[in-house]
């Protein structure tokens, strides 16, 4: 059974201006998809998109009229096969703080609101396209979606409440909506990510110095994963026919402390 083949059609990455999701759309556009680079980050967007022969649509994820005009943009340059979800933040914040103050309701829900509700909707509104595209097997498959949620997920820290709960439901909701979407031939898949070498952790001697200590609390190897490593995984769960439904691990063995 071959792999899905993206040669001539359509994919969607959120957060594609930097990152795991630049790399996913890299890697993606190497294997001949026509890349929609839907993010905030309009200078960065547009230089990786005009790189890889794809294109910058400036949108928030939680926005509908911003998705809308994501898939819409995707389903011009041909049939949409693909949505990575790799949009997303991190605010921490303790339930209370040191003087017995209660967390910020509205951070909360900031981070839900653009981990997780932008997630389903940049989802929601990709499948329907996909569902109305050709078949592309004897099995019926249209299309392939994978999300992104974190080791968080599962080893949430310390202050990591509303990011925790953001991935949790992306974890949450990867089988029901599979189920959903295999009437229409969509697989949907979720990655965790551990540790990720990413221009969060900033650069210089210092931000080296110290991504070179949070790596000796992976297994092995003892480093920080690269933005590449996880574009792998999200190109093999997307090309692969029968990868359907799961949830993985791509962390080098981590399992994060407390704090």
């Amino acid at each position: 059974m071959p792999r899905l083949n993206l040669d001539g059609a359509s994919a969607i990455v959120t957060g594609g201006a930097s990152g795991i999701g630049e790399a996913a759309a890299r890697q993606l556009a190497a294997l001949g998809a026509r890349v929609v680079i839907a993010d905030l980050q309009e200078d960065k967007g547009t230089a990786v998109a005009n790189e890889i022969g794809g294109l910058f649509v400036k949108c928030d994820v939680s926005s509908e009229e911003d998705g809308t005009a994501a898939v819409a943009a995707a389903s011009e340059m041909g049939p949409l096969r693909a949505l990575v979800n790799s949009a997303g933040l991190g605010r921490p914040g303790r339930t209370i703080d040191r003087n017995n103050e209660p967390m910020d309701q509205s951070a909360f829900d900031f981070v839900i609101r653009i981990n997780l509700l932008g997630s389903f909707n940049m989802l929601r509104l990709s499948a329907a396209a996909m569902a109305k595209t050709e078949p592309l097997d004897a099995d019926g498959q249209r299309g392939a979606i994978v999300n992104m949620a974190s080791v968080a997920a599962f080893d949430g820290q310390i202050g990591q409440a509303a990011y925790s709960a953001s991935k949790g439901g992306i974890v949450g909701m990867t089988l029901p909506i599979a189920r959903d979407l295999s009437a229409v031939g969509i697989r949907v898949n979720t990655i965790a990510p551990g540790l990720i070498d990413t221009p969060i952790y900033g650069s210089g001697e210092q931000s080296d110095a110290f991504k070179a200590h949070l790596g000796q609390s992976v297994l092995f190897p003892k480093r920080l994963g690269s933005a590449e490593e996880l574009a792998f995984m999200v190109v093999d769960l997307i090309t692969n026919p029968y990868m359907n439904a799961e949830v993985i691990r791509v962390d080098g063995g981590i399992r994060m402390p407390p704090k």
